[in-house]
């Protein structure tokens, strides 16, 4: 894991930046990406990272706007029945100012199955979800950022064709950092050069 380079990238244009391993490419490369959102993936361990700005919400109140987030993104996926929540928290962000505090970012991570694309109940794979909402109140601005960490590959699913079905190889085992650290680096390292970003989000 200490061997595995990390890099600051600009995202959505350069108006933010946030840190993580090289290893994980800009989907925007190979598919169409809504510009609401950044996706990066690692498709050698399926991994994912998804940096998503929205409307703030503001009937969700604060300390539980992760967990919030956390099962609409398990309900788009058609996962809420199966969704197991392990943990909820929040992290304070030194380098990012919201008025004079820090600003502060509800974290949640679940456990749930969910399947690649447009494939059936059939095929879901079981994946670790992080989510953390980072809310910028001067901004309007929602910012949810996903990490995806496959535990165990289905057979049937496309995934399977790039990484082996069942479960999962450890990222240690395969000398990359966990998802957990890469999750925590991405959402402590997140900074706003730009809040124009911001008037054109949504």
């Amino acid at each position: 894991m200490a061997g595995e380079s990390t890099t600051t990238r600009p995202l959505f244009g350069g108006a933010v930046s946030t840190a993580f391993p090289v290893r994980f490419q800009d989907v925007s490369n190979i598919r169409e990406v809504p510009d609401h959102q950044e996706v990066l993936v690692d498709p050698a361990r399926d991994e994912s990272l998804i940096f998503e700005l929205l409307d703030l919400k503001g009937e969700v109140e604060d300390g539980g706007s992760a967990l919030w987030f956390l099962r609409d993104v398990a309900n788009e996926q058609d996962a809420g029945d199966n969704l197991v929540v392990e943990h909820s928290g929040t992290i304070e962000l030194a380098g990012l100012r919201s008025g004079e505090a820090p600003a502060v970012s509800g974290t949640a991570i679940g456990k749930l199955a969910v399947s690649k694309g447009r494939q059936g109940r059939e095929a879901q794979n079981i994946v670790r979800l992080y989510l953390a909402n980072i809310r910028l109140k001067n901004a309007a601005t929602d910012v949810v950022i996903t990490a995806y960490e496959p535990l165990l590959i289905n057979p049937l699913s496309e995934s399977a064709q790039a990484v082996a079905a069942g479960p999962a190889i450890p990222a240690e085992q395969a000398g990359c950092m966990p998802m957990s650290e890469v999750f925590r680096l991405a959402v402590m390292n997140f900074d706003v050069h730009d809040w124009n970003l911001f008037n054109g989000s949504g």
